[in-house]
């Protein structure tokens, strides 16, 4: 473990890996930490440039992994909402810049990613951690049953609340950690570290239970079950054992899904609402009738869409002529990423978002990194980026 803290390099890669770990450490909170904590990292690259980097940065890779922000920039000349697209920069600046700054530091980011990787783990566990602690202080504070941690009061937002986070966004993030922990624990040979890992591993799942997030519930579900026993294992013996447990755990959660009602609520009844149109009289709205009312725009402008920032506004003023009010107060957007590029930037912009994702399908099988990937592919599609939160 202390071959987090405590690596063998030069003074400038020291400083760039510890800038990293405080970087990932920071995503769990307030995009402030992260842009601060990248903006040093940046002029400490600066200090150390690496001339060498320069003809990294004009290739066709460090292009497609930056496209992402050219689409909202180029989308910015013809948006119907200026302040808001200058405000979408803010919050994707990140994904221009961290691949500039990966082109011109020294260190080795190969050499040191799985314990970057790790230590943003445990960070997620101490969150986690925390969270929980919050929750049973104010349990006891109002004098509340235990058992109230199950219910509606302490679970998705109101779990993920105390610091501020998207339940889905930090969701996806809880899934990473857990997915690095769970190659962490395979990969240990200690039977104190993998005891650490075990427990890590169940607090994270715990959270990410509390936390009620559908979509990366099911997507966390088939790499468990499958993407991990294919990827990491390389014994029949090892993924028929791991398959026996990962089934069993899989079962019971879904027994508890159903058994508790906080749970059957968000994970079952939700779901069902959510893909269902609701009736002219009432005046909650499902996720299928904010994308009925999205394609309405995308229609309109289906070839450069209607510029970036323009989401939220344009379907707000619908929202309220539809009497969808929980989607008008709570100014809520398509909540799905490929209808957003659509509704943005039209098809030239999906079709470059798609393009990035089909690269990292293939860089990720070709470098063996797929379960990685899949998660956090997986957390990209159904979190936007209204709450992003450094570099994700």
């Amino acid at each position: 473990m202390k071959q987090l803290f405590l690596i063998e390099d030069s003074l400038a890669n020291k400083i760039s890996y510890y800038h990293l770990m405080l970087l990932m450490a920071s995503l769990p909170f307030d995009r402030f930490y992260s842009h601060l904590i990248l903006i040093s990292l940046a002029v400490h690259t600066i200090i150390h440039f690496n001339r060498q980097g320069m003809a990294q940065v004009f290739t066709w890779r460090t292009l497609v992994l930056q496209s992402v922000f050219f689409v909202t920039l180029i989308s910015t000349i013809y948006t119907v909402n200026r302040a808001e697209a200058f405000n979408e920069w803010g919050k994707q600046i990140t994904i221009f810049l961290l691949p500039i700054i990966f082109c011109f530091t020294t260190l080795d980011l190969k050499k040191y990613r799985e314990q970057l990787l790790l230590a943003f783990s445990l960070v997620c566990t101490a969150t986690i951690i925390y969270l929980y602690a919050d929750a049973f202080i104010t349990i006891r504070y109002y004098h509340l049953p235990f058992s109230a941690i199950i219910s509606e009061a302490f679970t998705n937002h109101n779990f993920s609340e105390p610091i501020d986070m998207h339940a889905t966004f930090f969701s996806m993030q809880i899934a990473m950690a857990l997915v690095c922990v769970i190659a962490a624990l395979i990969r240990a040979t200690s039977l104190f570290y993998r005891l650490v890992f075990t427990i890590c591993a169940c607090i994270l799942l715990a959270g990410l239970m509390q936390l009620c997030s559908k979509s990366i519930f099911v997507a966390l579900f088939i790499i468990i079950n499958i993407a991990i026993p294919v990827t990491l294992l390389k014994e029949r013996r090892q993924r028929l054992k791991f398959a026996l447990v990962a089934t069993a755990m899989s079962v019971l959660i879904i027994a508890g899904i159903f058994l508790v009602g906080a749970f059957r609520e968000r994970y079952v009844t939700e779901l069902k609402t959510d893909l269902t149109m609701v009736p002219k009289d009432v005046t909650s709205d499902s996720r299928l009738a904010r994308w009925e009312v999205a394609a309405g725009f995308i229609k309109q402008s289906p070839i450069i869409g209607h510029g970036a920032g323009s989401e939220v506004g344009l379907l707000r003023e619908s929202f309220f002529e539809k009497k969808y009010y929980n989607s008008y107060l709570n100014k809520l957007n398509v909540h799905d990423e490929y209808l957003s590029f659509l509704f943005k930037s039209g098809i030239w912009g999906l079709l470059v978002y798609l393009g990035t994702v089909v690269l990292g399908f293939k860089i990720a099988i070709q470098k063996k990194r797929h379960f990685i990937f899949y998660v956090h592919d997986a957390g990209r599609h159904c979190f936007r980026f209204g709450k992003f939160t450094g570099c994700g």
